[in-house]
């Protein structure tokens, strides 16, 4: 993980209302009357993902059923807790299916998600290094991954008795632990749905008319060649990054126009990958220039309350004849009293023209990108 210090931007990690949080004591998975309790938390889906480790680890006292989670996590570096559960043949597994279940859904209404993001709660070993003792046998604890926000140099794990072990940050543990994580990759690739849904109902994001057809017919993108972060803002614990990019500019009905990229192929920092992604489709925007800012989802990102804040600064926002940078502006949507496990902030690219050649360096300084006009001819 890297020693730099954090580039944040609240963009977002909204409090939620009562309606929209579900309460840890209401659910299958809250702790019972008489027996050690999860620490209140203000963040939803790490107070879910809380629960969810304590309750997973107090079934673990089920032999049966701990075989069948240390086989799981032995054959892959993460597994679905509700496919887990859903296929359990031990009892320990199939009573906690329904807790599971109910857990999903708190994530989902957490990150302002349909009903169709389906199980998003999984769970895998901390760190590779675990793999031999829980192989062995060593009986496991079970956490919900620490956020890196918070400043905390240790976090909470639960055996199978319901009794808390603090855990240093840096891994340095006997057991082998399993964390309790939300999969942002599947998250992201949802929210990003609701991102642009719901623009669209704003009256943003419309769709250019289509073009009477030309013998050079076709769409001018921009393309990632290559791109290299320096801190992704994901901690050892939390394994891949969940990288996504917010692209700006002005539409061509003259409005302000947020177009999302998902990437989740940049996984770890210091690492060049090569996609040759199409960042920027130029039949979208009414001018050649678009800014992009670059983030990474952290667990807690409501992509509904996320899209409406946008969509209320870039209403606001007229087209005044020439190009101006919208990056800012939408950094700036998002009020730094919303912060929880917050999205955070990686870097951002101002003034990409549309014959924008070779490496652009992040303006926060922590990545780069080399990037190439792309010309997609019409099938």
């Amino acid at each position: 993980m890297s020693t730099s210090t954090p580039l944040r931007t609240a963009l977002i990690g909204v409090a939620l209302t009562a309606t929209a949080l579900v309460p840890l004591q209401g659910t299958a998975l809250a702790a019972q009357p008489g027996t050690d309790t999860v620490a209140t938390t203000a963040s939803p889906v790490s107070g879910i993902e809380d629960a969810t480790a304590l309750a997973l680890a107090r079934s673990l006292a089920d032999p049966a059923w701990g075989r069948e989670v240390r086989r799981a996590a032995l054959a892959a570096d993460s597994v679905g807790l509700g496919a887990l559960t859903g296929d359990a043949t031990a009892r320990a597994g199939r009573k906690l299916a329904a807790g599971i279940t109910e857990a999903d859904r708190g994530v989902a209404t957490a990150k302002g998600l349909g009903s169709g993001a389906g199980s998003l709660l999984r769970i895998g070993l901390a760190d590779a290094s675990m793999r031999s003792r829980l192989a062995s046998g060593v009986a496991p604890l079970v956490a919900a991954a620490p956020s890196d926000d918070d400043g905390a140099a240790s976090f909470t794990a639960y055996d199978s008795n319901g009794a808390a072990h603090e855990l240093p940050l840096d891994g340095a543990t006997d057991r082998p632990v399993y964390l309790v994580d939300v999969d942002g990759a599947k998250a992201v690739a949802e929210g990003l749905k609701v991102i642009d849904k719901a623009l669209e109902s704003k009256g943003l994001n419309a769709l250019a008319p289509a073009a009477a057809p030309t013998a050079a017919s076709g769409i001018d993108t921009t393309r990632i060649d290559s791109v290299r972060v320096g801190d992704v803002k994901e901690p050892f614990f939390k394994g891949d990054a969940e990288i996504f990019t917010l692209v700006t500019g002005f539409g061509k009905d003259g409005k302000p126009r947020v177009d999302t990229v998902e990437m989740p192929y940049l996984n770890d920092e210091d690492t060049t990958y090569y996609p040759g992604q199409v960042l920027v489709n130029w039949s979208n925007y009414k001018y050649d220039m678009a800014d992009a800012v670059m983030m990474e989802d952290d667990g807690d990102t409501n992509y509904q309350a996320l899209a409406k804040a946008i969509a209320a600064v870039l209403l606001t926002i007229t087209d005044q004849g020439a190009y101006i940078p919208l990056a800012d502006a939408l950094l700036d949507a998002i009020p730094t009293s919303w912060w929880t496990d917050d999205p955070d902030y990686v870097d951002s690219w101002y003034t990409l023209a549309r014959s924008s050649s070779g490496l652009r360096n992040g303006a926060a300084g922590n990545g780069w990108m080399t990037v190439s006009p792309y010309h997609v001819p019409e099938l």
